[in-house]
């Protein structure tokens, strides 16, 4: 009896190192994470600029208005701690409400459908916890490719592809980001989010003047839940549009 040997995994290699992995869904978070572990910071610095890298490069994934659930430990405490930052629904999305406007079920797409973002607060509550840098740092990677332009995936324009004709007809100003020129983007090409690296930045500044890195992040955090982010989204959901049973609603995030 002869052995043949399995033929060698190429899309899923087993990685090994001494001195840190990084490891996440777009290359560019994964290299920047790296290079945070490179430059001297720790786990939890990493790996938020790696979340905040894929908000600008997987907007089909994941994105700054959705949740995040974290599973971690440190070399403190290695019980595992599990912190959950997945918003609750706004406090006027009741069923009452619901029923008023017609629907007997949550649509699956609108504001109406949308709980309170999550995963920008849980991100800079794991850096103001755990993480040893300071925010201006940490979003940088992410800053520098929204302004600066990536490479989209071909995932991206697949998904921009299938909802052309909503971004059209209903959301102009996602068409305006997502469809330069009115057409849908190639695999490759480069697109910038200067809009999300303006926001970014406006969480940093709101930290100036803080005594420590701790007070900077929570600054952060209150912008992010009170200041211009939290005002123009609760007015825009406000105004009402296309949900996914076909009507058209205001959303309730106040």
């Amino acid at each position: 009896m002869t052995f043949t040997p399995p033929p060698a995994t190429t899309t899923r290699p087993t990685l090994t190192g001494t001195f840190g992995m990084s490891a996440s869904t777009h290359w560019l978070a994964t290299a920047s994470a790296q290079a945070v572990l490179e430059r001297g910071g720790n786990a939890f610095d990493a790996a938020v600029a790696a979340a905040f890298v894929l908000h600008v490069v997987e907007p089909h994934l994941n994105g700054p208005g959705g949740d995040l659930v974290a599973l971690f430990a440190t070399s403190d405490d290695p019980t595992p701690v599990v912190l959950a930052g997945q918003g609750p629904a706004p406090d006027a999305a009741t069923r009452e409400h619901y029923l008023a406007e017609g629907l007997e079920l949550v649509p699956g797409a609108g504001a109406l459908a949308a709980a309170v973002p999550g995963a920008v607060d849980a991100w800079l509550l794991l850096l103001k916890d755990h993480g040893t840098w300071e925010l201006a740092d940490v979003l940088a990677f992410a800053i520098g490719y929204a302004e600066d332009g990536h490479p989209v995936l071909e995932r991206v324009c697949a998904t921009i592809r299938t909802v052309a004709g909503l971004f059209t007809e209903h959301w102009p100003s996602s068409a305006e980001q997502w469809m330069p020129g009115g057409r849908v983007p190639e695999p490759g090409e480069l697109i910038a989010n200067p809009a999300y690296a303006r926001v970014l930045r406006g969480l940093i500044a709101a930290g100036d003047g803080a005594a420590s890195r701790e007070g900077r992040v929570e600054a952060a955090r209150s912008e992010w839940a009170t200041g211009l982010v939290a005002r123009e989204a609760a007015a825009f959901a406000a105004i009402p549009h296309r949900h996914s049973p076909g009507t058209d609603h205001a959303g309730v995030i106040a």
